[in-house]
């Protein structure tokens, strides 16, 4: 369950899903998905968030936010990050369906939206976003949400992929979280999607190489084999 009202306190949450299973990395790398994010963002753009979300009954609604909004660049601005929910339940208007403003991505910032709007008008204008078991929806990191309140008897289960800018910090930090042996079996797609890359010049290299030369078997750091106390 969440840690926090955030989270959800009746909320599940599995973390770093893209390495819990190839169907996960099938998805991550969905080409629709990728189509339209090659859209929006930079060649070589990164995965920063992989996570199930099954909200229980009697879950509360979320407070609005932005997925993007820890970037501090002043608003309105092009996203930093687009998000993707993925719905393995059917999403209803009762069950926790994610709630979104239309346009709301066009916005200034959003706590003088709040201020100049109020919460109750913001709220008004939240629209459900329901769909059938499988299909799923995309969204800039700009755009205000929430998660919905699940007012029925049935949990309802989603999963998101995250993903952002090839110079911005991802949400997890997928080179701990994803051991080495494991993203060595990857596709180079999804190598370069958990950071595996270099964004031009030079952002990413590993002591002046090229990332993707540590998931080699039997790499050794630099630091470690130019070290004459490692002899």
């Amino acid at each position: 369950r969440g840690r926090n009202a955030f989270e959800g306190f009746s909320t599940e949450r599995i973390y770093t899903l893209v390495a819990r299973g190839k169907v996960f990395e099938d998805l991550t790398e969905e080409p629709r998905v990728l189509a339209i994010l090659d859209r929006f963002l930079q060649p070589g753009y990164l995965l920063t968030a992989s996570q199930s979300i099954q909200i229980l009954p009697g879950e509360a609604a979320q407070d609005l936010h932005t997925d993007d909004g820890f970037y501090r660049q002043p608003r309105p601005r092009p996203p930093i990050s687009m998000t993707v929910i993925a719905a393995v339940d059917a999403f209803t208007a009762e069950n926790g369906a994610t709630e979104v403003i239309p346009g709301s991505h066009l916005w200034g910032d959003l706590g003088d939206c709040v201020r100049a709007k109020g919460a109750e008008t913001m709220e008004s204008q939240l629209v459900p976003m329901e769909m059938p078991a499988g299909a799923c929806l995309v969204m800039a990191g700009t755009c205000v949400h929430r998660g919905g309140a699940n007012r029925t008897e049935r949990p309802r289960l989603a999963f998101t992929n995250q993903y952002c800018e090839p110079w911005g910090r991802t949400q997890e930090n997928f080179f701990l979280g994803v051991p080495p042996e494991r993203a060595r079996a990857m596709s180079p797609r999804l190598q370069t999607l958990l950071g595996y890359d270099i964004h031009p010049p030079f952002m990413g290299m590993v002591s002046s190489v090229h990332p993707r030369k540590a998931l080699e078997p039997n790499w050794l750091a630099p630091v470690v084999a130019q070290d004459p106390r490692s002899a």
